[in-house]
């Protein structure tokens, strides 16, 4: 997880730090330092001096920068500013040259997510599991049960209109549109179930699930030195019941084998043609170790695209997480979601990666947090670009420049800002580890 989490960043980082970096440059404005993560306190891991500018990696992971001449930045370098403005300093130059400057990682980060998204549509295609192959509806979990569905729906369209796709049923447009429903079919009637405005909350909290596809109770692999592997279970083995208990589906078993935590249970197997009752005594966690088969493996319907058509396809893609995490950002602003379940610091974001490298996982998450810090980054708070684009803008509408003291002022209750969200996403991403 570390090793994704720090080349995502990486890459990140350094390529919004060049997109300020380039168009300083262009505009004749001196780069003092190009940082690939924080040199806080001095500290430095690399650093070389090509030109005027001090190239280097700190030892602080938590992103980067570009320490551009003249200008009010995190340093707060009041005593260089006190000089008279060089023609080379960003003070100097026109506040359009300024908010291009201070666009420019925006606007890189937008390139970048864009381009991720369009090469990992040409180089891995898509996979859907068309909706009717999901033959028996779907298990209902803590959230979906809450909205009305139950185990068996077989959901078939949003709105009124047919979901081809199961994947579609879960898009964050789903969530994050108003007044949207499913349309499902139980027990033979079509019916209606309404998607409430706050369902978002809910499912960002990842002790509740919505729902999932029933699945089968036969078993694909068995976990060596586990309690499975030890009464005998073996891969191919269908479950039929637990303790007398008739199981048909996966998650029936699972609901129920959490009853009988250090008691002895009996399962019922067919092997072939034969049936065979397996014995053991559970531990305090409830678990045997062994995993089912996807019923579905062999159902996903595969689309390649060759380069020219990955083009609309992957932009389409990456305009809809921009417009999905705006009207996330939306609500979380309004209240309509609970921050604690929704901001993560670099530990919560590294989870998103898993403990596997897997690379079609690792490309499609650094094209979205590619997005995501686009969005962050232009939001109008002193110390982050969308400040400083808010004080272009002003002094653009007023002819004149705010004063260094204003600028000042702002910079610091931007810090206090940004160190006071840091401090509170790390706090609640080692809360959930350590509490559960």
């Amino acid at each position: 997880m570390a090793a994704q989490l720090i080349a995502a960043f990486s890459i990140l980082v350094t390529l919004h730090e060049l997109g300020h970096y380039l168009a300083a440059r262009m505009f004749g404005i001196k780069v003092e330092k190009f940082y690939l993560f924080f040199d806080a306190w001095g500290f430095k891991l690399f650093k070389f001096k090509k030109g005027d500018t001090e190239y280097g990696i700190g030892w602080l992971p938590l992103g980067g920068y570009v320490k551009i001449a003249g200008m009010m930045d995190e340093s707060i370098d009041t005593e260089a500013l006190k000089k008279a403005p060089e023609p080379w300093e960003f003070r100097s130059k026109p506040a359009w040259q300024r908010l291009i400057v201070m666009l420019g990682g925006i606007i890189v980060n937008i390139i970048l997510g864009f381009t991720i998204f369009i090469l990992h549509t040409w180089y891995y295609g898509e996979s859907k599991l068309p909706i009717n192959e999901v033959k028996n509806g779907i298990h209902a979990l803590e959230v979906g049960e809450s909205i009305g569905l139950k185990d068996g729906d077989k959901l078939v369209g949003i709105n009124g209109t047919p979901v081809k796709y199961f994947e579609d049923l879960k898009a964050p447009s789903v969530f994050l549109n108003e007044g949207n429903y499913y349309n499902i079919i139980r027990n033979g009637s079509e019916m209606r179930v309404d998607i409430p405005s706050n369902i978002i909350d809910k499912i960002s909290d990842k002790k509740n699930s919505f729902f999932e596809l029933v699945a089968d109770c036969k078993v694909d692999s068995v976990l060596p030195n586990k309690l499975a592997a030890e009464m005998g279970l073996k891969k191919n083995d269908v479950i039929l019941a637990l303790n007398d208990t008739a199981i048909t589906y996966f998650h029936q078993f699972q609901e129920r084998i959490v009853n009988y935590a250090k008691k002895d249970i009996s399962i019922l197997v067919l092997r072939n043609n034969d049936t065979l009752n397996l014995k053991t005594t559970l531990g305090e966690e409830a678990m045997l170790g062994f995993a089912i088969a996807n019923p579905y493996q062999n159902s996903f319907e595969k689309f390649d695209y060759s380069f020219a058509s990955s083009f609309p396809k992957g932009i389409q893609r990456a305009n809809q997480t921009l417009v999905d995490n705006v009207k996330g950002l939306k609500k979380l602003v309004s209240g309509e979601i609970d921050p604690r379940k929704s901001i993560q610091s670099p530990i919560g974001i590294a989870t998103m990666f898993g403990s596997q490298w897997i690379w079609e996982r690792f490309w499609i998450l650094t094209g979205l947090l590619s997005l995501v810090l686009a969005i962050m980054n232009l939001l109008p708070i002193p110390a982050l670009d969308g400040g400083h684009v808010v004080f272009l803008l002003v002094e653009m509408i007023k002819g004149k420049p705010l004063s260094e003291k204003f600028m000042q002022v702002m910079q610091v209750i931007g810090m206090v800002i940004l160190f006071s969200l840091m401090a509170f996403a790390f706090g609640n991403d080692l809360f959930k580890i350590f509490f559960k």
